[in-house]
């Protein structure tokens, strides 16, 4: 793991809580970014902050963030910033009070990132409580076009993809601490383009029941594009990371042939493309609904007020922040940072759609409950191991969305 030299302040705390870091009256900063290339670049943004103001940070890398934050702001100790990664966490805690407006320090953002980013900053409230620090698209299928010259591109040549290769699909579904969250990206991406914008936005507010056709079509749909077509069977993809599952792209010989996989996967490449490249294709129309595509946002968030730390926070979206991610493999919503950069390339395709006027769709998960997030996550690996209990599975889905509680829902435009 890179460390940085004292000199640079930077503390990298592995511990779980803030209580400690609380005495040494600098700003705490927590996101899920525990290893991996995520946390060097928070590093290096956290760094050149510090060059910039002099104020000291202390980073708290856990993946158990969600569980790790909860307890901190029970115990009255949360951080000063944290950078979370699910819209429906911080509009929980933007209703229960616990994080600090930031329209007077973003007054003109909408203007920067663009419409739907900034409704997605609001969490469906007329303030801005979060700010995106790096985006991601999701509707994505990657391939090695040196072995796949013409990835399917309509919902016809998908569905004959599959039929035809019973290793198509590289599949993951392992991932500490939320197993299962890749197929509910394939239920999201499916039900978007099959049902349409409409059909998800009332799906991911909670009004669409888990039980409506539309929804149980999309699982359906799911089990027929995997069933028999997954590398190793869908069974492996339960023991098998989300980062390894695309490794199969570049092997010799190659043992998948797509990954339907968000644009941060190409950084789990770069360690094992053996002389190979990688591309995408954008996930087709599965019907003739409005074209849209899936997306998702880490978003941070003030837990104790400063000065301090809005300067923090106002950095963390600059384009000097967001332009290390970007040299870093990840993605921006600036439209000013993107407009400086060339226009050929995977990287640069991604950007362009990320920062367009596209009809743009929040990852579903991301924006429901904690408790429906969670059971939509473990409904996922029970589905992929019994695909015939899809009728009880949809049933319990559907208890939990209506114990959740019409308050505890976003309501996020879709396209």
């Amino acid at each position: 793991m890179r460390r940085f030299a004292a000199g640079l302040a930077v503390v990298l705390l592995v511990v779980a809580g803030c209580s400690a870091v609380r005495a040494q009256k600098t700003l705490v900063v927590m996101a899920a970014w525990a290893s991996g290339p995520e946390r060097a670049t928070i590093e290096k943004v956290l760094a050149a902050f510090i060059d910039a103001t002099g104020i000291r940070v202390e980073f708290v890398g856990t993946r158990a963030i969600t569980q790790v934050l909860q307890s901190d702001v029970r115990k009255g100790t949360p951080p000063d910033v944290a950078i979370l990664p699910s819209p429906g966490d911080l509009a929980g805690y933007a209703r229960a009070g616990a994080l600090t407006p930031l329209d007077d320090v973003f007054p003109a953002r909408a203007a920067v990132v663009g419409e739907q980013w900034s409704q997605l900053e609001q969490v469906g409230t007329r303030n801005r409580f979060g700010v995106a620090v790096k985006v991601d698209l999701k509707s994505a299928l990657w391939y090695d076009p040196s072995r796949l010259a013409n990835p399917p591109k309509t919902a016809a040549e998908l569905r004959a993809f599959s039929r035809s290769r019973p290793e198509a699909w590289c599949l993951g579904l392992a991932g500490v601490p939320d197993s299962g969250w890749p197929g509910t990206d394939w239920i999201e991406d499916i039900l978007l383009h099959q049902a349409g914008p409409e059909a998800y936005r009332a799906w991911t507010a909670g009004a669409l029941a888990w039980t409506d056709p539309r929804v149980r079509a999309a699982w359906e749909t799911w089990g027929e594009l995997i069933g028999g077509a997954v590398s190793g069977g869908p069974g492996t993809a339960l023991l098998t990371d989300y980062d390894d599952a695309g490794r199969g792209l570049f092997s010799t010989p190659p043992s998948c042939w797509l990954d339907h996989q968000a644009s941060f996967i190409t950084g789990a490449y770069v360690g094992y493309l053996n002389g190979h490249s990688y591309a995408f294709t954008r996930f087709p129309p599965l019907a003739d609904v409005a074209p849209a595509s899936v997306v998702s946002a880490d978003l941070a968030a003030i837990f104790r007020d400063s000065p301090q730390a809005r300067q923090l926070v106002a950095f963390l979206a600059s384009d000097t922040a967001q332009g290390t991610w970007a040299r870093d493999g990840a993605y921006s919503a600036s439209r000013t940072l993107s407009s400086s950069t060339g226009r050929t390339g995977t990287r640069a395709e991604v950007t362009g759609i990320l920062t367009s006027d596209d009809a743009l769709c929040f990852d579903g998960a991301d924006l429901m409950p904690a408790t429906m997030r969670t059971a939509f996550y473990r409904a996922v690996l029970r589905f992929v191991d019994e695909p015939g209990n899809l009728d009880t599975l949809l049933t319990q889905l559907d208890t939990v969305r209506t114990g959740a509680g019409a308050k505890t829902w976003l309501d996020v435009p879709c396209g």
